[in-house]
Formats: structure tokens, C-alpha cells, sequence
């Protein structure tokens, strides 16, 4: 019985988000996704489907691209974790500024975990074909059916990222 009610009491989480130290105290059933909006006010991953099928949660972990839904706070202890918030430092990055330029932001609710998974993209295949950005981003749905416009989007901000480099 006192193993059972151990498991109810909260557990202290350090963790590093967007390169920030938070100490959260979450019951050992939390999700990162909420102990990062409820705990941390980290309110830019977005709770949609709670099973890992729509990516509107899309964080890095580590440095992987991960849904938050599916990890478990606790087992984030010392690590590192890139929101959406985390990608825009100093005003909007590039990728959200082509979002917004390609209309491709509607509803809202999926663009964080779309941009947060662009940007995984990106950084692993800066020359994707449109084939490539939509075989990429197929675990992220969009109910508004913005599609082509994310591609666009995607394409434009790998076109300057090329054009700068």
C-alpha cells in the first residue's frame, strides 16, 4: 500500500526549455505536453488528439523531434526541450514568417507543431523536394486543409535558408 501511494505523490522535474532551467512537480502520469503548458505556461504546443496521430505537439527532445503527448514528464529529467516558443527568439523566424506570408497559418491549432516539424526538416534536409516536405510532414494534419500553403511555406523558407547560406 505504500508503494501504491508513492505513486501518487509528485515528482520534481528539472528540465531545460528553450534553454531556460524549470523545475516542475508532476504526478508520474503527466505528459511533457501538459507539464509544459499547465506547469511551465508554455502555452505554444497545442493539445489535440492526446495520441501521438496529429503532431499539433511537436517538440524537440534532445534535439529529436518528438510528440509530447507520448512522453511522460518525468522521464524528461535533465534534458533539453525546444517548443515552438523556442524557435523564435527574437521576433518570428524565418519559417513562421513564410507561414504567415503563404497564408498558410488558418485556424492555428496545428501551425506550432507544423513549423516545429518544418524545422526538423530543415535542418536535416535543407534542399527537400515538395515530395520530400509532404512525405515529412504527413504526421502532422491539418483540419483547415491548408497543405499546399505549409508546403509553399516550407519550400520559400528553405529557398532563403539556401540563398543565405
Amino acid at each position: 500500500m505504500n508503494d501504491h501511494l508513492s505513486q501518487l505523490e509528485p515528482i520534481d522535474v528539472t528540465l531545460q526549455v528553450n534553454g531556460t532551467p524549470v523545475d516542475v512537480s508532476v504526478p508520474a502520469h503527466r505528459t511533457l505536453l501538459d507539464a509544459l503548458r499547465d506547469d511551465a505556461g508554455f502555452k505554444g504546443s497545442k493539445k489535440c488528439c492526446a495520441d501521438g496521430e496529429c503532431g499539433a505537439c511537436s517538440v524537440f527532445l534532445d534535439g529529436t523531434l518528438v510528440n509530447s503527448c507520448l512522453v511522460l514528464a518525468v522521464e524528461t529529467e535533465g534534458s533539453d526541450v525546444t517548443t515552438i516558443e523556442g524557435l523564435s527568439v527574437d521576433g518570428l523566424s524565418d519559417l513562421q514568417q513564410e507561414f504567415l506570408k503563404a497564408g498558410a497559418v488558418q485556424c492555428g491549432v496545428c501551425i506550432p507543431g507544423q513549423v516545429v516539424a518544418a524545422e526538423d526538416l530543415l535542418r536535416t534536409n535543407p534542399h527537400a523536394t515538395a515530395t520530400e516536405i509532404r512525405d515529412a510532414m504527413s504526421g502532422n494534419l491539418c483540419r483547415c486543409a491548408g497543405y499546399e500553403r505549409i508546403v509553399a511555406a516550407i519550400q520559400a523558407a528553405a529557398e532563403t535558408r539556401v540563398t543565405i547560406s
